[in-house]
């Protein structure tokens, strides 16, 4: 999946968590009557990583379901590029997930549909975590291929999860908050990591207060990576079918 990132670029950032949890309810509950909102609506001002041909195979599976067309919707999926995923990647997903999705299109349950795709994103975006953070931990590394690793596994995480986080938020906006804070404070450090340093022209490499600069350290990422896949494998464990049947 990596090999679909493309360079690194202006880096994206989640909305600021206050706002999120300052929308009111009626509007939250308005909205859980479609499928996933439009990213560009929900998160506004951000940026949007460009489609691969599973993010774009989404985009046409939502819309079908958005205008009640799940035969075509159900067409779209067995011919794309979601599916063909979910084959790949079965070992690392929610059992049944492929053939709990068929069902859901199948019965024209909207809701169900977003679900198991929100399982499906969600699981993915844990298993790039995962990767950045046994990547990043290589000490044969040098700092600019770290934090290059580290920029391109969180565009290609919110790739994933931005698709799905308006879902995630509507059932439990914990969850919701948690992957964003984690993830805007791994943003953080690859943002300090890229910048190079600055110099005071009068100090030579110490700052204007004397005091010599910190350098950056991309494996600081680590840490809100660990977080990011930790609370994904407990929304995945929690909204589960076999969670459901015990709850």
């Amino acid at each position: 999946m990596i090999g679909h990132v493309g360079a690194a670029r202006a880096f994206l950032r989640p909305p600021a968590v206050r706002a999120v949890l300052a929308v009111p309810a009626p509007v939250i509950l308005a909205v859980l009557a479609t499928i996933v909102a439009p990213a560009a609506a929900h998160h506004v001002g951000t940026y949007t990583p460009k489609d691969n041909e599973i993010t774009t195979n989404f985009k046409q599976v939502k819309f079908s379901v958005q205008a009640k067309k799940f035969d075509v919707a159900l067409r779209l999926f067995e011919r794309g590029a979601l599916k063909a995923e979910m084959r790949a990647k079965a070992p690392n997903l929610p059992p049944g997930l492929e053939a709990a999705t068929r069902a859901a299109l199948q019965a024209g349950d909207a809701l169900e549909v977003e679900r198991q795709l929100m399982l499906f994103f969600a699981a993915l975006a844990r298993e790039l975590a995962l990767e950045a953070d046994r990547q990043l931990a290589d000490p044969k590394l040098s700092l600019e291929a770290r934090t290059a690793t580290g920029q391109r596994f969180l565009e290609a995480i919110w790739r994933y999860y931005n698709l799905v986080d308006f879902a995630v938020s509507s059932r439990d906006s914990k969850t919701s908050v948690a992957v964003r804070l984690a993830f805007d404070e791994a943003e953080g450090y690859a943002r300090s990591a890229a910048a190079p340093a600055a110099v005071n022209p009068c100090a030579g490499s110490k700052t204007a207060a004397g005091r010599a600069q910190v350098p950056p350290d991309p494996s600081k990422l680590r840490e809100p990576l660990r977080r990011i896949a930790q609370v994904l494998a407990d929304l995945i464990q929690t909204s589960s079918p076999s969670a459901r049947r015990n709850s």
